[in-house]
């Protein structure tokens, strides 16, 4: 982005700089209120596109408000791009698992990540984690999402033999490569709306073109009665599904502190010690994100990097939230509208998304085997498994294994060993 800190103290914002950064915010994000129905609505899972709008729209909208009045930061929440994709393609695609139990998933890691956030336990999980397998996580999941990206285009397909194959390079590769050029020019004018115009253009070309049929109607009522409190929460109390619980609770860990410590330390929303500003309240918000995603009928909720846009604009307080969530209110009545979005439409979206997700990879230290077999095992099982479950659980053990073997077993800390050996147990149950 291109856009110019304002000269203002670290902790303060006028009203008006405010409401330009929660404006900004909101149209730099708001491509989630498209994408990830469609991911979630994906044949085969049994969700609804209209349910999971209005669930989108609902987590967007509550969380947002409650990180502006609650944890006063300019931070947006929403569903997370990656745990949808987790959600879908692996939990009840891959996994065969009803959706209404993977919602009672998504509420159980809820809770878990708000234990952990309201006590100490927080900051001995997050000394404890290499920084390493974070950064892996998040590659491997920008490689998921751009895997799931090529699929919908019709890039690749899968093959019996093969596995993957070269697709049929029709019109919707045409439409990718339209939306990435679309996207990127918009990018390099530090245009929030860079996402959204992405999608808009191919969706109106599909249409103009008649590849896709455009709505009937534009707006409607929104939709309570398909995925609202619908979560099966004692049928995800399986032993079996125990591994995802623990998989989405830490990944939605990672992705807070990651966002939290980077967009703060960036922004200067920091205390005098370099601590992100009202951490323990944002945390806590984005806990009640996850489980309240599992209550409306998404997958989980987390705070969006794309904030920085809004910060950088102005928004310093909690101001600029309670604007964002004002912006995602008239999204409830656009279900028709959104529907009528071809899948591939969304899919240069997902490829830069998955871009600036895998980009953190050039952190990695590949000096030692021991420093660069985990992440890179993490980042390759992640996408070739479909399950960040996976990628995650080999991580740790692997990290805690090697560096044991190589003399290194003093700087594993107590909660990683504990951590690894939870991750075998965990594998011995992942179906």
């Amino acid at each position: 982005m291109t856009f110019r800190l304002n000269p203002i103290a670290p902790h303060t914002g006028t009203a008006y700089s405010d409401v330009v950064g929660g404006v900004t915010t909101f149209f730099t994000m708001s491509y989630i209120v498209f994408v990830n129905p469609t991911i979630l609505a994906t044949p085969g899972t049994g969700i609804t596109f209209s349910g999971a709008l209005t669930a989108t729209v609902l987590v967007a909208f509550s969380m947002t408000l409650m990180m502006g009045l609650y944890a006063r930061l300019p931070f947006a929440v929403a569903p997370g791009m990656g745990l949808n994709a987790f959600f879908a393609y692996t939990i009840v695609l891959q996994n065969h698992v009803q959706w209404q139990t993977a919602l009672g998933i998504v509420f159980w890691a809820g809770v878990l990540f708000l234990i952990v956030s309201a006590t100490p336990l927080r900051e001995r999980i997050a000394a404890a984690i290499p920084p390493a397998l974070r950064i892996a996580a998040a590659a491997g999941i920008g490689l998921l999402l751009t895997l799931i990206a090529l699929r919908n285009a019709g890039v690749v397909v899968g093959d019996s033999v093969t596995l993957l194959r070269l697709g049929e390079l029709d019109h919707r590769v045409l439409f990718l490569i339209a939306g990435i050029v679309v996207a990127f020019a918009l990018q390099r004018r530090g245009n929030p709306l860079a996402y959204l115009a992405s999608i808009l253009v191919v969706t109106l070309a599909a249409w103009v073109l008649r590849y896709a049929p455009p709505p009937d109607r534009l707006f409607s009522a929104p939709d309570f009665s398909s995925v609202f409190l619908k979560l099966d929460v004692v049928g995800a109390l399986q032993l079996s599904l125990v591994p995802a619980i623990i998989a989405i609770m830490f990944t939605d860990l990672f992705d807070s502190l990651s966002t939290f410590i980077g967009v703060a330390t960036a922004s200067r929303l920091t205390e005098r010690d370099g601590k992100p500003l009202n951490l323990r309240r944002g945390l806590l918000v984005d806990a009640c994100a996850t489980l309240g995603a599992g209550l409306a009928g998404t997958s989980p909720g987390t705070a969006f990097v794309e904030s920085i846009a809004g910060i950088r604009m102005g928004g310093r307080t909690g101001r600029a939230s309670v604007v964002t969530a004002l912006c995602f209110l008239p999204c409830f009545f656009i279900g028709p509208l959104a529907a009528a979005v071809p899948v591939y439409a969304t899919a240069a979206v997902l490829v830069l998304v998955g871009l600036a997700m895998f980009q953190t990879i050039t952190a990695l230290d590949f000096n030692s085997i021991e420093d660069a077999l985990p992440p890179f095992m993490t980042v390759v099982l992640i996408p070739l498994t479909l399950s960040i479950t996976q990628g995650i659980l080999w991580g740790f053990i692997l990290h805690a294994l090697l560096y044991a073997l190589s003399g290194r077993a003093r700087e594993v800390p107590a909660v990683l060993w504990a951590l690894a050996v939870l991750s075998v147990a965990l594998l011995l149950v992942v179906r």
